[in-house]
């Protein structure tokens, strides 16, 4: 039997007796709810997505509840998540679904990729999922998989080598349609659960005998990247501007860069900065906080908070914002940290 054929057995054979199949969003052919758990999986462990995935359900059971609803209401539930593009090309595709293609989902990959912030891989997963269409995945976890399977040694930092990897991803394919959402789920649980990034678990993988990296003895020498993104670190002082009948100030972020998009607390690079933002006769009441770390997936944010307690009519003047009482700033799009530090505060 050729490589691919017994590799796609051997995966979706797998997969019935050991893959997972206790995921909310597996077992269902819709593809609201596939797609939705594939854009909140994006960079984001499973663990950590159960419990956002059902309340999104629950406010928006459908594409259309979706793309009716207020973005800010949409990033208010994805508060946490991080990579808040995500949320804003979520609303916007689900608007174009019910707009463009009367609230239903295209049924191929290729159209699926047209649709904003939905990717090749993602188009993929959703066709194979929720229409059985022989299309190929290829997310982190399945080029790790695959690179391993068959000792693909070319840099995946250049377009060639991963549209190289496309082209023996779709060659491994199972030949009829119907174990498709098997072998897709199949290749997805490999990777998150057995052909992990450091210390495989080789010995109980069920493509150990068609492993090419395995018999090599360095399964983790693959994938080979190149170019890799450096950490980095940034601090910010942010200004906690509460007001004396308890409502605190909120500016919405620039459409690009941290946050982007989200209600924040007034950020700046410095102290001087921040105090300059005060009115002058409140500059001696500033509390500074507990410095923190937020950690990002390249990038360290150090912040810190200082209070300012200021009078009725007063307000900071470091940019376009707005007074929200307690009970109305949970409900807004906020970054994790800041949503925390109110939360703390009050």
């Amino acid at each position: 039997m050729s490589l691919a054929g017994d590799f796609a057995g051997q995966v979706v054979r797998w997969q019935a007796s050991h893959g997972r199949s206790h995921l909310p969003w597996q077992n269902t052919r819709d593809p609201y709810r596939v797609w939705l758990s594939e854009v909140m999986l994006q960079q984001t462990q499973v663990a950590t997505v159960l419990g956002y995935y059902q309340r999104f359900l629950d406010r928006f059971p459908d594409v259309t509840a979706l793309a009716a609803a207020p973005l800010d209401d949409v990033l208010a539930l994805w508060s946490g998540l991080g990579y808040y593009s995500r949320a804003r090309n979520l609303h916007r595709c689900a608007q174009v679904v019910a707009a463009g293609h009367g609230g239903r989902f295209p049924r191929t990959a290729r159209e699926l990729a047209e649709l904003p912030g939905i990717g090749r891989s993602t188009a993929a997963a959703i066709a194979a999922f929720c229409f059985g269409e022989r299309a190929a995945i290829l997310d982190g976890n399945v080029k790790r998989v695959l690179t391993r399977v068959l000792a693909f040694g070319e840099d995946l930092a250049q377009q060639g080598g991963e549209r190289r990897l496309w082209t023996q991803a779709e060659a491994l394919l199972p030949q009829a349609c119907e174990p498709m959402p098997a072998y897709t789920q199949g290749l997805m649980d490999l990777g998150a659960t057995v052909c992990l990034a450091r210390d495989p678990s080789c010995l109980i993988c069920p493509v150990r005998g068609l492993c090419r990296a395995a018999a090599q003895g360095d399964p983790q020498r693959y994938p080979v990247r190149s170019r890799k993104l450096k950490r980095t670190a940034q601090t910010l002082w942010l200004l906690h501007a509460r007001g004396a009948d308890g409502r605190v100030w909120l500016e919405r972020r620039p459409d690009a860069g941290i946050w982007a998009g989200l209600y924040c607390l007034p950020a700046f690079g410095s102290r001087e900065a921040l105090e300059a933002a005060v009115p002058p006769e409140n500059r001696r009441l500033l509390e500074d906080g507990e410095p923190f770390v937020h950690v990002l997936t390249h990038k360290d944010l150090h912040l810190h908070p200082v209070t300012a307690r200021l009078p009725q009519g007063s307000a900071p003047s470091a940019g376009e914002g707005s007074w929200f009482e307690a009970a109305q700033w949970p409900g807004l799009g906020l970054p994790a940290p800041i949503r925390k530090l109110l939360a703390t505060a009050a």
